[in-house]
C-alpha cells in the first residue's frame, strides 16, 4: 500500500516508489554481506548440513522406539520435521544478523525478560516429561530456558557494561543475583544441567569484567556446596552421578551411548546400517553424537569436534581488540553458551560426564531448541558484524576500561 502514489503522500514524503524500496533493500544486503563474518557463517551452515544427515541416520531408531502396536510412526518423521525446523532456524538466524548491535541488544533483553517471567510459571503450568516440568504448550512445546540462555548473556553483558559509565556501580553483584535467581528457578523444574551451563556463562563474563579471584573462589565453594545438596536431595542427579561413577543399571544411557559410539570404529558401519542405535534412547536428540560414531565413524566425530572448536575460536578471534565493552562481553557470553552446550553433550556421549539431557547444537533434532540455538547465533553474528573500513581503537578490555576512567 505504501507504494501507491497519491498527492498527499508525495507531499509528505511517505511515498516510496518500488524502485527505491528495491534499491534500499539491495544496499542493506550489500552492507550485511560486507560486515558479516563469512567464515563464522559458513562454519555454522556446515554444522547444520551435518545435522540434517545425522538426524536422517537417527530418525528410524527413534521412530521405531516410539511406535506401538496400534500406531506405527514414519521412520523418517523426525528427519522431515527437522528439515522444517532447520529452514525456520536459518531464516531466524539470518534475519537477526541484519540487526544493528543496539537492536540486537534490545531484542536480547526483551526475549530474556519474557523467558525469565515464563520460568516462574513453568513449575505450575508446564508439561511434565520424564519427571521434569520444563516445557510450556503454546501450540508446540516451548522450553523457556533455551531462549533464556542468549537473553541471559545479553542482559549480563548490558549490566556489566554499565561499569564504563560509573565504576562504583555494583554490576557484578547484580548479575550474580540474576544468576542465583535463574539457578533457583531451574532447580524447581528441576533442570540441573542448564543451571550448570548458566553458571559457566556467568563465570566467564564476570571474569572478563574483572571480578576478584578471591570472590570467584568463594562462589566456587558455594557452587560445590549447592551441587552436594543437589546430590543429596535431587534423586535424578544422584542416580545419574552414581551411574556415571559406578556403572549402575537404572540410568545406563551413557554407557549404552558410549558402546554405540565405538561400534562403528574409525570409518563407521554406513548410513542406516547401524544396529546398536536401535536400542539407544533419544538417539535423535541427546545421543545423536553416538549415532554419528556408529554410522559414520570416529573420524567424522573428530571432524565435528574440530568444527565446534573452529566456531568458538573464530568468534573469540572476532572479539580480539574489540573496543565496545558490551559487544565484547555479549559475544564471549553467547559463544560460551554455544560451545559449552556442545562440549557437555559430547562429553556425555564419551562417558566422561553424567547425563544432562542437553542436545548437540545445530545437529540434534529439535523444535524450540533448534530455533533457540539459531536465535543465539543470529545475535552473535549481529554483534560480531564489523565495518572492514572502520578503524578501531587498539587494546583489549583492560585498556578500554582504563581509557574510560582517564576521561573527565
Amino acid at each position: 500500500m505504501s507504494s501507491v502514489w497519491t498527492p498527499a503522500r508525495a507531499a509528505s514524503g511517505t511515498y516510496l516508489p518500488p524502485a527505491t524500496i528495491q534499491r534500499r533493500w539491495q544496499d542493506s544486503v550489500r552492507i550485511w554481506w560486507r560486515e558479516i563474518d563469512k567464515v563464522l557463517l559458513g562454519l555454522i551452515v556446515l554444522l547444520m548440513a551435518i545435522g540434517m544427515l545425522a538426524v536422517a541416520a537417527a530418525s528410524p531408531a527413534s521412530a521405531d522406539q516410539l511406535s506401538t502396536t496400534k500406531v506405527q510412526l514414519d521412520e523418517f518423521m523426525f528427519f522431515k520435521r527437522h528439515i522444517v525446523f532447520q529452514v525456520m532456524g536459518l531464516a531466524v538466524m539470518v534475519g537477526i544478523s541484519f540487526l544493528s548491535r543496539d537492536s540486537a541488544r534490545r531484542l536480547g533483553i526483551l526475549v530474556g525478560a519474557i523467558m525469565l517471567a515464563l520460568l516462574f510459571v513453568v513449575p505450575i503450568i508446564g508439561e511434565e516429561k520424564n519427571g521434569a516440568r520444563r516445557w510450556i504448550n503454546v501450540g508446540t512445546s516451548l522450553q523457556p530456558s533455551e531462549f533464556l540462555k542468549p537473553g541471559f548473556a545479553i542482559i549480563c553483558a548490558w549490566v556489566l557494561s554499565w561499569k564504563l559509565r560509573d565504576s562504583n556501580l555494583p554490576v557484578i553483584a547484580l548479575v550474580t543475583g540474576l544468576m542465583a535467581l535463574v539457578a533457583g528457578l531451574l532447580m524447581l523444574q528441576p533442570n540441573l544441567g542448564d543451571a550448570i551451563l548458566f553458571g559457566g556463562i556467568w563465570l566467564v563474563m564476570v571474569l572478563l569484567a574483572g571480578m576478584a579471584w578471591q570472590r570467584i573462589a568463594g562462589l566456587a565453594a558455594a557452587g560445590g556446596a549447592a551441587l552436594a545438596l543437589a546430590y543429596m536431595f535431587y534423586d535424578n542427579a544422584r542416580h545419574r552421578i552414581d551411574s556415571f561413577l559406578g556403572g549402575g543399571t537404572a540410568f545406563d544411557q551413557v554407557d549404552l551411548a558410549q558402546r554405540t559410539l565405538l561400534a562403528g570404529g574409525w570409518t563407521g558401519s554406513g548410513l542406516w546400517l547401524g544396529i546398536r542405535k536401535m536400542n539407544l534412547p533419544e538417539a535423535h536428540t541427546d545421543y545423536i553424537f553416538s549415532v554419528i560414531g556408529e554410522e559414520f565413524g570416529l573420524m567424522v566425530c573428530a571432524l565435528i569436534v574440530v568444527l565446534y572448536g573452529a566456531v568458538v575460536i573464530r568468534a573469540l578471534m572476532r572479539m580480539v581488540g574489540e573496543d565496545n565493552l558490551f559487544a565484547l562481553l555479549a559475544g564471549v557470553g553467547l559463544i560460551t553458551q554455544f560451545g559449552g552446550q556442545a562440549f557437555i553433550n559430547i562429553l556425555v556421549n564419551l562417558k566422561l560426564f553424567p547425563s544432562k539431557g542437553m542436545t548437540l547444537p545445530l545437529i540434534s533434532y529439535g523444535g524450540s531448541s533448534t530455533l533457540a540455538v539459531c536465535f543465539t547465533l543470529g545475535l552473535l553474528l549481529a554483534i560480531t558484524r564489523r565495518n572492514p573500513f572502520l578503524a578501531r581503537e587498539a587494546g583489549g578490555l583492560r585498556d578500554l576500561i582504563e581509557r574510560k576512567e582517564e576521561r573527565p
